[in-house]
């Protein structure tokens, strides 16, 4: 009974508290739980979060608002890119596996739930590695005093990838080396080199310089990386590798040879180690490299190119030999047919000149013997017959026979045979007919094949008919795109004209071009004709689906649109509904078809599904059009379970929502609350009649007899005079509240790391920073803030804010007390209590330092308030707070104009009953506008009358 008037009278209070102010615009956090080395302030920006490659990078946006944000995940590679890098991640945690050093950068966490401008907080995940050094070594010689004798200068070179920049160490033996620690020992930093590097120079090298040197790079174990260290031997023997190469640079080979070639060391110390590399492809399969030694069995044409021979020591530079492998091969002979130019002639006339041309592709391509003949015999040159061999408008290595004033005796059958000299190859060869008949090529497309129409993944033929003799192949190419062909090629050849396209897609309508070749005919401008494909496909609609609510009797219209298909026009619209058939009006050729349906009543509620077709095939709209309700939204900011002290066992919660839409459909009646304990099936359900449906009305419902420490889920289903809406499900989770400290230990001194329970609100600018004199920055700001705690001890910790860059005017930390349970007997009679703390404000730029008491984790009152420069020394204050509830304290610190304004408490005790009546620095509380005591006067009525209800219940 009394619960049940606890939620009237609540509800009555509320309403006018709440009504649409309920939604809340987003505000987001962003919080790390993974493998954090550190995290730190950066001076520059905000905070730095420091995570060791390989290890698991975990980001948390804890969100707040009404209704709940949604939350979207970007990063840039860093704050001055604006270009995400990375695929976007709708979560609230971001999680990645195994984190590697391109990964970091900037995460923007963006929260939304559209009200008000998206919340956006960003932190900056700085990646720690450390590879292993390189150390390279170079000598150099030089005259001195003419030719008495030589000096010699050797630089050992160090070069490490890491993050934070690595520190170097040197050391000869177990020697640690430092700059011109004597006159033969230099170390510096090169200019112009990648990756972090340090110098060794030994000057005039001496017999104590021949040593063993180390080279010790170090990122001062952060996040746990130890040190990496490379040595090396420097002896009067070291020196670079030199190479030597058993055959020539360039090789020419017959395919099938088995080839060997030998690259011998001849000079180096250490012992280089000797590589073998092919480009611009990969080692051959079919070889073998052994030391020096690389094998080549049966070698094939594909095998062609530079071979490289490097030895490495690290001494000097690499000592490289390249042999370049020719595999003789001959393929593509191809013949030109060039009229007399100077007549700008097209055809073969007789007294005119003629030009035959030859060539095939060949390797090596200058070694190739052209040789012409003549119906069977040879050519011999004569004044009329010219046989040259690099024609300059021809490609290189193309051999050509020029006949002058052709006669009718010229008529016949020549033949090109194109050869390697030496050993025996393959030759290849082609014939070329000249004669009377012999007469350049016409090109045209068949009659009705100019325009091809074919149904998406079926076979087209696109064709151009040659006429001519002989008959050049046919090239292919796209006209209205940009692009390859599809089968990949930017030109197809065909001999027949025809171009074969298998499984078309829509991709491939277009226009078509087909020209006549240059070569294997006539060496004239090229005949050229155009083909249309249309490729007809099935229709494309919107929307796929689309969720349409709608109030009882009224009327609403669906529309199915036909967004993409060949054809264009709808064919046929078939509507249905739950599946079954509907009379609809004859379609009309156009893109889109209609519904109409006059009154909704339950009958016409459900799914109803277009069906689109053309020609070809079909595609569906569905629409759900019912009467039901959106969900409801739950409002997360509710007061922590509250416990009931009459049945210690048990905890009350007070379930807090708003109604999605609810204009959108008929008013809500009622909810439907089903409660069931986690992990079991047996549900406990509740009718909660409602009268309010405006938008934004927070409704509530105190759930009781939850059992602790037990969690539940909660399911929430509106009702309209439809029917059921849509439920909402949300978990509730016990959290037990911290039962206020015995009298004799209940003063927070901030020594632990748990500080007493006290936790960092996360939806403030920056946190409080624990310390004491000995953790505290060497460099911190001076004239501000304390040096030792309220105790005046080294040892002793207590909290401050920082006000250094990059704080702001204005910028606020929250530190938030355990949950204090209030005991009161009466309601006529408040509990009192005493909150005690020491605080320090030093400096010029202080800002303002408050104090607030939150009842029942809702609404925050300031009890207490200070501003200003206090003084270089800690001050103690007693502020006397009456709750009428489970409450919490708030230190609030609000940063000043400048950096000297560090603010400090320490010593916080909270006791029942009175202050003393001597306080030591009293102070008025002053609410400034805007703050949370600013609107106590709004809602007077809320505590006494909840205090009276609270007594009450129990």
């Amino acid at each position: 009974m009394m619960e049940v008037l606890w939620l009237l009278i609540l509800t009555v209070i509320l309403k006018d508290c709440w009504s649409q102010g309920v939604y809340a615009p987003p505000q987001a956090q962003i919080i790390h739980s993974g493998q954090a080395c550190v995290v730190k302030e950066d001076n520059i920006s905000e905070r730095v979060y420091t995570i060791r490659e390989g290890n698991v990078l975990v980001l948390e946006c804890l969100v707040k608002g009404h209704p709940r944000p949604q939350v979207r995940w970007t990063k840039t590679a860093g704050s001055a890119s604006e270009k995400f890098q990375e695929t976007s991640i709708y979560n609230e945690t971001l999680r990645i596996e195994k984190v590697q050093r391109m990964q970091g950068g900037r995460y923007y966490c963006k929260a939304e739930n559209g009200v008000g401008v998206p919340a956006i907080k960003s932190i900056r995940v700085d990646v720690q590695y450390l590879d292993e050094p390189i150390l390279t070594v170079h000598q150099t010689i030089s005259d001195v005093r003419g030719s008495f004798y030589q000096e010699k200068t050797v630089f050992l070179r160090c070069t490490v990838n890491s993050n934070p920049p690595a520190r170097f160490i040197w050391k000869r033996g177990t020697e640690i080396l430092s700059h011109n620690q004597d006159n033969g020992v230099d170390i510096y930093e090169p200019l112009y080199t990648q990756g972090e590097t340090k110098v060794l120079k030994l000057k005039n090298l001496r017999p104590q310089d021949y040593a063993n040197y180390t080279c010790q790079v170090s990122v001062r174990n952060v996040c746990g990386i130890p040190d990496k260290s490379i040595t090396f031997r420097l002896t009067n023997r070291t020196a670079p590798p030199a190479l030597k190469m058993s055959v020539n640079e360039t090789l020419v080979v017959n395919p099938g040879d088995n080839v060997t070639i030998q690259c011998s060391l001849t000079g180096g110390d250490p012992l280089p180690q000797v590589v073998w590399s092919h480009s611009p492809n990969p080692m051959p399969q079919n070889s073998i490299s052994k030391g020096g030694n690389l094998t080549i069995w049966r070698i094939r044409p594909e095998d062609s190119g530079y071979y490289n021979c490097t030895a490495i020591n690290n001494v000097g530079n690499p000592a490289k030999k390249t042999v370049n492998l020719l595999v003789r091969s001959m393929k593509n002979i191809t013949f030109q047919i060039t009229p007399d130019l100077i007549k700008e002639s097209e055809s073969i006339q007789l007294e005119q000149d003629l030009k035959l041309s030859c060539h095939v592709d060949a390797v090596p391509q200058e070694k190739v013997v052209y040789s012409w003949f003549k119906n069977g015999k040879s050519i011999k040159p004569s004044d009329r017959l010219l046989i040259s061999k690099n024609d300059p408008e021809l490609p290189p290595v193309t051999s050509s026979l020029e006949i002058i004033d052709l006669k009718f005796t010229d008529y016949g059958t020549y033949l090109c045979a194109a050869s390697f000299p030496g050993p025996p190859t393959p030759e290849l060869s082609i014939e070329v007919n000249i004669s009377a008949e012999t007469v350049p090529p016409t090109l045209s497309v068949p009659k009705g094949q100019s325009i091809i129409t074919v149904r998406e993944g079926s076979r087209a033929e696109l064709q151009c008919e040659v006429r001519g003799k002989p008959r050049p192949p046919i090239l292919w190419t796209r006209v209205d795109r940009e692009g390859p062909l599809p089968s990949g090629e930017i030109v197809a050849e065909t001999f027949d004209g025809k171009l074969k396209l298998d499984n078309v897609t829509r991709d491939m309508t277009g226009t078509y071009k087909c020209q006549t070749a240059r070569y294997n005919g006539f060496n004239i401008r090229p005949r050229e004709a155009l083909v249309q494909l249309n490729v007809q496909f099935a229709p494309v609609v919107e929307p796929k689906f689309q969720d349409i609510r709608q109030a009882m009797e009224r009327s609403v219209t669906l529309r199915c649109t036909m967004l993409k298909g060949s054809p264009v026009k709808v064919a046929t619209a078939v509507w249905r509904l739950n599946r079954n058939l509907l009379s609809s009006p004859v379609t009309e050729q156009q893109e889109y078809s209609e519904l109409k349906i006059n009154s909704l009543t339950r009958e016409a509620s459900g799914t109803y599904e277009c069906t689109i077709s053309n020609d070809v095939g079909s595609d569906v709209c569905i629409f759900q059009v019912t009467g039901k309700a959106y969900s409801p939204e739950f409002y997360y900011d509710t007061p922590t379970p509250i416990k009931t002290y009459r049945q210690y066992n048990n905890y009350s919660f007070l379930l807090q929502w708003t109604q999605k839409e609810p204009g959108a459909v008929d008013p809500v009646i009622s909810y439907k609350l089903e409660v069931r304990q986690q992990k079991l099936r047996s549900v406990i359900s509740k009718n909660i009649p409602i009268r309010d449906t405006q938008k934004g009305f927070l409704h509530q419902f105190l759930i009781t007899n939850l059992r602790i420490p037990l969690s539940y889920e909660v399911q929430l289903t509106p009702f309209t005079i439809y029917g059921a809406g849509d439920p909402a499900t949300r978990k509730l989770q016990y959290t037990e509240p911290i039962i206020y400290p015995n009298p004799s230990d209940n003063t927070c001194r901030f020594e632990d790391e748990k500080i007493c329970g006290f936790l960092q609100d996360v939806m403030d600018n920056f946190d409080w920073t624990r310390q004491n004199a000995k953790t505290q920055h060497p460099k911190r700001t001076a004239n501000t803030g304390p040096t030792r705690d309220s105790s005046d001890t080294e040892e002793g910790y207590y909290m401050f804010i920082e006000a250094s860059r990059p704080r702001v005017n204005g910028d606020k930390a929250r530190l938030i007390s355990p949950m204090y349970n209030v005991t009161s007997r009466s309601p006529f009679h408040k509990t009192s209590y005493c909150v005690s703390f020491y605080y320090h404000m030093y400096g010029k730029h202080i800002g303002l330092l408050n104090l607030l008491v939150r009842v029942k984790s809702s609404v925050e009152t300031q009890v207490w308030t200070l501003s200003g420069n206090q003084g270089n020394k800690w001050k103690h204050v007693t502020v006397p707070i009456y709750p009428s509830g489970p409450f919490q304290i708030i230190f609030e610190g609000v940063r000043g104009s400048g950096m000297e304004g560090d603010i400090a408490i320490d010593d916080v005790t909270v006791k029942k009953g009175d202050c003393p009546r001597k306080q030591i620095n009293p102070t008025k509380a002053v609410a400034p506008p805007g703050s949370a005591a600013s609107t106590v006067l709004a809602i007077s009525l809320y505590w006494p009358l909840s205090f009276i209800l609270f007594m009450l219940l129990r």
